[in-house]
């Protein structure tokens, strides 16, 4: 008689939260306004006008344009809002920074929108390992937002996992 086989895993109840899954779906685009400093330390108000006139942004069309400066030098403010104003027809998102804060915030931004509801009282796994490395801040936020809620929270594969965290039973 043969045995029938059975996915453990599959019984197992465990939910797996793959954060991968919520990478940003436009690409990058850079503006570094470095390339605009007068003698590599300020920028002039005239000169950074013209230069944004004649710069083409529709080259950043669909795309999240990371605007900064990798100089030490004080931006002035209206800097970021004349690039903003002008990417904002063709970009799908304007960032004031680099693509590691950028992805910070995103992640911060789709944990939050996570519904704690199809978590309670449940074993979930944050998956660990992908095709795209997510910031270490976002495990961090997901089990902050998580906590709460479940039964236990476990890093890595549902086959082999970390234990993170189990809710204590009540006596």
């Amino acid at each position: 008689m043969a045995e029938t086989l059975t996915n453990r895993v599959a019984a197992s109840g465990l939910i797996t939260l793959k954060l991968e899954e919520y990478w940003p779906t436009a690409g990058f685009a850079t503006f570094d306004l470095k390339d605009y400093l007068f003698m590599g330390l300020i920028l002039k108000e005239k000169d950074f006008r013209a230069a944004v006139k004649e710069h083409d942004f529709s080259q950043y069309a669909g795309k999240t344009l990371l605007v900064f400066c990798s100089a030490d030098a004080i931006i002035p403010n209206w800097a970021y809002m004349l690039v903003a104003a002008a990417a904002a027809p063709f970009a799908a998102d304007i960032y004031q920074g680099t693509e590691e804060a950028y992805l910070r915030q995103h992640f911060r931004g789709v944990i939050q929108q996570l519904n704690v509801a199809d978590f309670a009282d449940k074993r979930v796994v944050i998956k660990g390992c992908g095709d795209r490395a997510v910031p270490a801040s976002a495990y961090l936020d997901v089990t902050k937002h998580l906590q709460p809620h479940v039964k236990s929270l476990m890093f890595g594969e549902p086959c082999s996992t970390v234990p993170v965290f189990k809710k204590p039973r009540k006596k």
